[in-house]
Parts: C-alpha cells; sequence; structure tokens
C-alpha cells in the first residue's frame, strides 16, 4: 500500500466513524517525518479515542500497526505514527489552538481528493 492509499484509507475510516473536518496534507516534499498528515477532529475525547481505535483495528487487519502512538490517556489530540502516515485526532479547541494546517501551509492540500473519493463511494 502507497503512503497515499494508506493516507486515504486513514480518512476513510475517520469518515466512516463520523469524524469532523478530515484534512490530507502531502509533506513528503517539505520533511523526512512522513509523506502525510491526516488531521481529524472528534466532539469528545471519547470519540477522539474511538477513532484512533477504529484506524488501529482496521489497520491490524491489514497487518500494520502504528510505530508510536501519543496523547491517549488524556485524548484532547492522539498521534498515531504508520511511518509514512501520522495521523492526528484533535477535540475540536485543541486542534484550533494548534492549528497543523498553519504550521504546515506550505504542504499540498489533497482534501479535495479525499472528498471525491468519499462521494463515489456513496454513489
Amino acid at each position: 500500500m502507497t503512503s497515499k492509499e494508506k493516507a486515504l484509507k486513514i480518512a476513510e475510516i475517520l469518515d466512516s466513524k463520523k469524524a469532523q473536518d478530515i484534512r490530507l496534507i502531502e509533506i513528503a516534499d517539505l520533511t523526512i517525518i512522513a509523506d502525510y498528515f491526516v488531521i481529524a477532529t472528534g466532539t469528545s475525547s471519547t470519540q477522539v479515542k474511538a477513532l484512533i481505535d477504529e484506524v488501529e483495528y482496521q489497520f491490524k487487519q491489514l497487518d500494520m500497526l502504528p510505530t508510536r502512538t501519543e496523547g491517549y490517556p488524556s485524548a484532547a489530540w492522539i498521534l498515531a505514527d504508520y511511518g509514512d502516515v501520522v495521523l492526528h485526532v484533535f477535540q475540536k479547541d485543541t486542534r484550533d489552538f494548534y492549528s497543523l494546517e498553519r504550521l504546515w501551509a506550505d504542504g499540498k492540500d489533497v482534501t479535495e481528493e479525499l472528498k471525491a473519493l468519499l462521494k463515489s463511494k456513496e454513489e
């Protein structure tokens, strides 16, 4: 699975569990830490954990586990590192405060591609 396919799959899973404001940012040309960031918002600490848990569950079926997960106890911001894709799931206030989209504004926003993919799956 390519890093782009992995990022899109993560976003699909998040969408199926009602994550809000899902964004995909390609950062491969900016840094070596990852190829993509997937950023999403959960409505509560419970939903933030549930979103991370569902991604981990579905990726475990594909024999892909995160190399690292941070922030699970507080669930204000949980980061799951899948190597070439880093997933960030926030509660709204925390996402607004850290504003990763602004920090990584030089990255390529591929959210529209995700929206087109999700729309085609609905049809």
